[in-house]
């Protein structure tokens, strides 16, 4: 059923008028995993309209340089770099690199990471791994070693983790992605935890649809308005409001909060009710399961 008409239906500011001060993160360098294309670059975007310098980090060189050309436009120091979250190894080499061209690293956004629709039983190992391991393998250790560095310069520091709303229910045909996301918030409240003596807050943003150019949602086959249709509040998320919301969480603003996942998907967690769709099991579905193709 379309939102009806007499429906208020919240918007988000527009880009150019961030919810925080310009110059809130002068000074300081974050370092933005994923970070050249769809929610990674708006997480690095909102951090620049802060004042942060940014170092984007992807698997691919030239989605990295593209992003960083972006960021840059805001008016801030960048550099792409090229990095495999999945080794230890080369995540400090990319922590190096970065520091040696913007300085100390004292933010990070964890938002690498892999998904694409499949039954579970139709998983291969290869395929469980493509995604488990990015998510859980690359956020801990990026996280661990940005952990070391600051607990070694004696200084603290923010990290801010994407998970997914799904997280508490599952996804048809995401039994890997759910997975790699529930073990995220958790590893989020753990490194909460031990790290907080050291003045190192870690959140996560457990985010629904945000509908972009690289994202099957956002491509999908009538565009977003289906989805609109479902969520409570009656549209689905802009890109800006989960990178605002992230770059948020590492603000003093928020300097009293750790260990937190944050919901951010319009209510559409909360829409169970007794009147709903028949339910199509996954494999009957004629759109796949995750209800397109």
């Amino acid at each position: 059923m379309p939102v009806p008409a007499h429906h208020i239906v919240a918007t988000p500011p527009p880009f150019d008028a961030p919810p925080y001060p310009v110059d809130i993160f002068a000074g300081r360098t974050v370092l933005v995993t994923g970070g050249g294309s769809g929610m990674g670059l708006a997480m690095a975007k909102a951090f620049a309209q802060g004042g942060a310098n940014v170092a984007i980090m992807g698997r691919s060189i030239e989605r990295a340089q593209e992003g960083a050309a972006e960021v840059a436009a805001i008016g801030v120091r960048t550099h792409a770099m090229s990095c495999d979250v999945r080794f230890p190894e080369a995540v400090a080499a990319a922590f190096d690199e970065a520091e040696a061209a913007l300085g100390p690293v004292s933010l990070l956004a964890n938002n690498a990471g892999a998904n694409f629709p499949i039954l579970a039983e139709d998983i291969s190992p290869n395929a469980w791994n493509a995604v488990t391991r990015i998510a859980i393998d690359g956020t801990f250790l990026c996280s661990t070693e940005f952990a070391r560095r600051r607990i070694a310069a004696s200084e603290g520091g923010a990290i801010v983790n994407n998970s997914a709303q799904y997280i508490w229910t599952g996804f048809p045909g995401d039994a890997h992605s759910a997975a790699a996301k529930t073990a995220q918030a958790t590893m989020t409240k753990k490194l909460a935890a031990d790290w907080a003596p050291y003045g190192i807050r870690v959140n996560a943003i457990a985010a629904g649809f945000f509908p972009h150019a690289t994202s099957t949602a956002g491509n999908r086959e009538g565009g977003t308005e289906p989805l609109q249709n479902m969520i409570p509040a009656g549209r689905t998320g802009s890109i800006r409001e989960f990178g605002w919301l992230s770059a948020m969480t590492c603000t003093p603003l928020f300097g009293g909060m750790t260990g937190q996942v944050i919901v951010q998907d319009g209510g559409e967690s909360l829409r169970r009710s007794l009147i709903m769709p028949d339910y199509v099991p996954p494999r009957e579905r004629a759109d796949g399961p995750w209800g397109w193709k």
